[in-house]
């Protein structure tokens, strides 16, 4: 596959997945699922590849959702349907956390919607002090998706998920890290040099051991994953994504003004 949107290298066992699309802040579009998907797969039947890491650029690690792309649709009188898109990343999502390789996300500046998730989707993640995740689906009269809310629940609990989702408010590196969520936070210049460090050194590591660890884990906390994906994500997100809310949302987001909701 030709890829338009990522940048994907290997070098010394180490595979590096580049979101690169700052056109839209490495928004999640159909054209940069597809691309995921592709990497991930490829990564995880290389045998050179004994590690993976997943970034963006200096600027954004990812925005999230195309809202352009749906505010498009909606001004022009369109139907938003996101039942592909969501499939898609949710076989990524799956993808990184089902892989027998250590995936290490590593992640400056925003996190947002859809960025949240892949961001958590790894098994380590480190981050720059600038980094921001925030749960912005909400704002637009959306559901978390790409495993977000399943992810958080198994990491802070239903309370600290439950604020974050509903609330939508920002979290920073440091509350990350407390919260157990990232793993080590750098000043931003070091971020890549720490990332790589780390990598190297689970390169290096007993990849037999890392792969059955990873086994374990799944085994015990996300054989559901992918089915709690199709038959509570997708229709959820289906069912607001059809709402007069979500075009509120929308359209206020681009318009830059307070969103009017009013539960339809």
């Amino acid at each position: 596959m030709e890829l338009k949107k990522l940048i994907y290298t290997v070098e010394d066992g180490i595979a590096v997945i580049t979101m690169n699309y700052m056109k839209n802040l490495n928004a999640i579009d159909e054209q940069m699922a597809d691309e995921l998907m592709y990497v991930v797969d490829a990564a995880e039947k290389d045998p050179n590849v004994k590690v993976v890491v997943l970034k963006g650029t200096d600027r954004a690690f990812s925005a999230g959702g195309d809202i352009g792309y749906f505010y498009q649709l909606i001004q022009a009188g369109g139907e938003v349907n996101m039942d592909g898109l969501i499939s898609k990343v949710g076989v990524v999502a799956d993808g990184l956390k089902r892989m027998s390789k250590m995936v290490i996300t590593s992640v400056c500046g925003a996190a947002a919607g859809a960025g949240v998730s892949l961001a958590l989707g790894g098994d380590f993640m480190i981050c720059a002090d600038n980094a921001k995740f925030i749960l912005a689906f909400v704002n637009l009269g959306l559901v978390p998706d790409t495993g977000a809310t399943y992810l958080l629940t198994k990491s802070i609990g239903t309370s600290r998920t439950m604020e974050l989702a509903a609330t939508g408010r920002p979290v920073g590196a440091e509350e990350a890290k407390a919260l157990g969520l990232a793993y080590k936070v750098v000043p931003k210049e070091e971020l890549d040099e720490a990332t790589m460090k780390f990598a190297k050194k689970l390169a290096a590591g007993p990849l037999l051991s890392y792969k059955n660890i990873k086994k374990q884990i799944y085994n015990a906390a996300y054989t559901d994953y992918k089915q709690w994906l199709v038959e509570t994500e997708v229709p959820t997100q289906r069912e607001v994504a059809a709402s007069m809310d979500f075009q509120e949302g929308c359209k206020a987001f681009m318009e830059k003004r307070k969103a009017n909701f009013e539960g339809k």
